[in-house]
């Protein structure tokens, strides 16, 4: 369904933000993210000088290298258009991400090792949907084994309940996909 009709408009700035999942041949998976932001016009920058139309403002980059528990392994991130020509000396500081689990608490966990002027606002919004692409990138499996555990009646420490309005526990997708979280009446 489309959003409705807008008012007379014209186009001033484009974020894109792309994420893409892949399993590695080691049994590791990649979560490569990158966002771009563009203008629609001309502007001079301080460090850049003239900057067309269209050139990124931002274009940056991580990759987290994750294992099936989602814990980060590896991180490498990039910067090859920038606001400032100091920008990409922060990006060592997001070997921080190293350890942590995209589970819960990650937000409060980047926060820590990335908050402020310690990481850079752009890189660190990029991470909330590159850990919901490991979410997806990993789910198969995952819902597989959930589903395992409800068949073998051992209970099911199920992260995506009441997580969203699908997923509530007294809904029915839950009654229909795992009866044993079901908190509804029958």
């Amino acid at each position: 369904m489309p959003l409705t009709s807008p008012s007379e408009r014209e186009p001033v700035h484009t974020r894109t933000i792309t994420c893409e999942g892949f399993e590695r041949e080691d049994g590791l998976y990649d979560i490569d993210g990158w966002l771009t932001d563009t203008k629609s016009y001309a502007y001079t920058s301080t460090d850049w000088g003239e900057v067309s139309a269209g050139v990124p403002v931002h274009g940056m980059g991580l990759r987290l290298t994750i294992d099936a528990t989602l814990t980060i392994r590896e991180v490498a991130a990039a910067m090859d258009y920038t606001p400032f020509n100091m920008c990409p000396s922060i990006t060592p500081n997001f070997q921080r991400l190293v350890g942590l689990n995209l589970g819960r608490g990650f937000s409060d966990a980047v926060r820590q090792a990335l908050g402020g002027t310690q990481g850079c606002v752009h890189l660190v919004d990029l991470l909330r949907p590159m850990a919901t692409t490991a979410y997806q990138l990993l789910s198969p499996a995952g819902y597989q084994a959930f589903k395992d555990q409800e068949a073998r009646g051992e209970p099911i420490k199920a992260f995506f309940l009441n997580q969203c309005h699908a997923w509530k526990s007294d809904g029915e997708v839950t009654r229909e996909q795992f009866p044993s979280l079901y908190t509804g009446k029958n």
